[in-house]
């Protein structure tokens, strides 16, 4: 019996909506993860791209254990002699809560070309409302 190896032209992507206030933020990224690399289907192949497309909503309503609001920092650096920002959890997601789904996700995924692309079918939108209900998303509970 022969490996099966997938081919570019037998990719079918499907759309999935998943509500972020239904699970704390390391769940929720483990699950936005397998769903962008295509670890859940049956055709995955680890060089073939062939994840399917994660709408999220309710990004605003994220919820954690623990003290992590508080206690869990971003770090960003402008280049400059000084130039180290530091954020609290909480202020990231008052300020965008998609800078915080994104950064968990991408912390989830192999660093190697396909994470651009892999990323790049990742949608999340603050409130219940969002642009893609002409592709029929299946929902993830």
């Amino acid at each position: 019996m022969k490996t099966y190896s997938q081919k570019g032209s037998e990719i079918q992507r499907e759309w999935w909506i998943i509500d972020a206030s239904t699970m704390p933020l390391g769940k929720l990224a483990v699950i936005i993860a397998d769903k962008l690399m295509g670890k859940s289907k049956v055709t995955y192949t680890p060089h073939v791209d062939n994840g399917d497309y994660v709408v999220v909503i309710n990004a605003k309503n994220i919820q954690t254990t623990g003290n992590k609001m508080v206690d869990k920092k971003y770090y960003r650096h402008s280049g400059f002699p000084g130039g180290l920002t530091e954020l609290k959890l909480e202020e990231v997601i008052n300020k965008n809560p998609r800078i915080a789904i994104e950064h968990a996700v991408k912390g989830m995924i192999p660093k190697n070309k396909l994470a651009a692309d892999r990323l790049g079918r990742l949608r999340v939108f603050d409130n219940t409302e969002h642009t893609h209900t002409a592709q029929n998303p299946k929902e993830i509970k």
